[in-house]
């Protein structure tokens, strides 16, 4: 397996296909992990992920200098802004609803990209940073990837986490659709500062600055570090524009990059070619302001290497992987589209606005791909699990201790949640499993994908036969 990009997508992506048992090789144009602290919320959904393959406690680890920015705050500047409290979707009595074995959590890019890098070589996984993909073929055989200098490779197939311009799609010949530019250009600005004397105490992920002279958001990266968000002009004074904000001298304050940029919303028309399969930003982009960029693309990944796996051992038709565009494609879509509106519309009450839980816990569903669905919809306005076919099945703890969730039992293989004594229906292909839930009737089962997508739901005896026939796509 060959993975071009060694972003956090493609790191992802080669910790995956190492947890699927697949050798691989990840290949990186630039000589070192990402400088800028870019994309920072981890949803819980990506979390799940990491946790799947024994990543998560280290990734929060590398996290702890952000654990507690998790509110929202403003006012003119800095010096003179309120934290705002958090906002919790009640239960039915008004308690937490807990929807997953993981919270969320602030982590800079170039954070925890080291982290994946050496995680995945750690893995086993051959990561070549350094080395550019300047051409790609592929034929019945498999991928060819010309590295210039560097020589020739040869794969099975290739994941393309090549970044928003990603040369592979275009060589391929993908085109994007969408709304294209949304909004007006803005500028980041990264700059280091001791802020604690401000800060302490009402510590914020993003905080909006009102200052007429300097209005703009305020973004934590961790210790000293911020990203300054703002529109206008590139050249501009912007250690005296940064001052203006923060409302204090801050003579430490050092500015160490201008990047100007233009939120997008573009999704690419085929999610694959043949043997080579979009992901990430090469796939989709989107404004940032839902913080769905990274974790759809590792939701992308999370999808695509099982199947892989199962493609490349000979357990699948060629069907399944074909599945991988009819489930992501969409997927991407609608998260690109639910950044674009709350690009539009901050606060995220409008009409159309999906749950904050449907975007950080997998909510959305598919409609047809792997699985078998019973045209039941769920609801995206709404956060009401109950298993359906095309959802992530949903958290519940199977012990009294709550170290063992249901999003446990799947992955690298299938799982089996039967309501009620599951003892009779293991079966080497499915670990069974009981679950207790009042949306599952008694004696009924949830197949479960090694994604930890339910693939489809009904008697436990059929449960073995119904896998079989997905993993081929055969007609049901």
């Amino acid at each position: 397996m060959l993975v071009v990009g060694g972003g956090l997508v493609g790191l992802t992506a080669a910790l995956l296909l190492r947890h699927h048992g697949l050798d691989v090789t990840l290949l990186e144009k630039r000589e070192r992990t990402s400088a800028q602290p870019k994309a920072r919320r981890l949803h819980m959904r990506s979390l799940e992920v990491f946790r799947e393959i024994g990543l998560a406690a280290t990734v929060r680890e590398a996290a702890r200098e952000l654990a507690d920015h998790d509110h929202m705050a403003t006012g003119r500047t800095l010096a003179e802004s309120a934290q705002l409290p958090l906002w919790q979707p009640p239960g039915g009595a008004g308690e937490t609803v807990e929807v997953s074995p993981e919270l969320p959590c602030l982590i800079a890019q170039d954070v925890l990209e080291p982290v994946l890098r050496d995680a995945a070589l750690a893995a086993g996984a051959d990561v070549r940073f350094g080395v550019e993909v300047v051409g790609i073929k592929q034929d019945e055989d498999g991928v060819f990837a010309d590295l210039g200098e560097h020589g020739q490779l040869l794969a099975s197939h290739a994941i393309a986490a090549d970044g928003a311009r990603s040369p592979i799609r275009e060589a391929l010949g993908i085109t994007r659709s969408g709304r294209g530019a949304v909004g007006e250009p803005l500028v980041s600005v990264y700059f280091s500062a001791d802020l604690d004397d401000v800060v302490r105490g009402r510590e914020f992920n993003l905080c909006t600055i009102e200052h007429p002279d300097a209005p703009g958001v305020l973004v934590s990266i961790g210790g000293v570090r911020w990203v300054f968000m703002a529109g206008g002009p590139v050249d501009r004074d912007w250690p005296r524009v940064l001052r203006t904000a923060l409302g204090i001298p801050a003579p430490d304050l050092e500015v160490h990059s201008v990047l100007p940029w233009q939120p997008e919303m573009l999704v690419a028309d085929r999610f694959g070619d043949g043997r080579v399969f979009l992901a990430g930003d090469a796939a989709h982009v989107m404004p940032p302001f839902a913080a769905s960029g990274a974790n759809t693309g590792i939701a992308d990944v999370h999808n695509l290497a099982w199947k892989l796996a199962a493609a490349i051992g000979g357990q699948s038709g060629p069907g399944l992987l074909a599945s991988y565009d009819a489930e992501r494609r969409p997927a991407g879509w609608f998260a690109a589209e639910q950044s674009t509106m709350r690009a539009d519309d901050p606060g995220g009450t409008g009409p159309g606005h999906a749950h904050p839980y449907v975007l950080a816990a997998g909510g959305f569903q598919y409609r047809e791909g792997a699985l078998v669905g019973d045209g039941v919809v769920e609801p995206v306005d709404d956060f009401v699990p109950t298993g359906r076919a095309g959802t992530r099945i949903p958290h519940l703890w199977l012990d009294d201790g709550r170290s063992r969730s249901t999003l446990d039992e799947s992955g690298p293989g299938w799982a089996l949640a039967v309501a009620g004594d599951p003892d009779g229906w293991t079966r080497p292909e499915l670990l069974a499993y009981r679950l207790v839930a009042d949306f599952l009737p008694a004696g009924q089962a949830l197949l479960v994908r090694p994604d930890d997508i339910v693939a489809w739901r009904g008697d436990p005896g059929d449960a073995l036969k119904v896998m079989r026939r997905l993993m081929s796509l055969e007609q049901m």
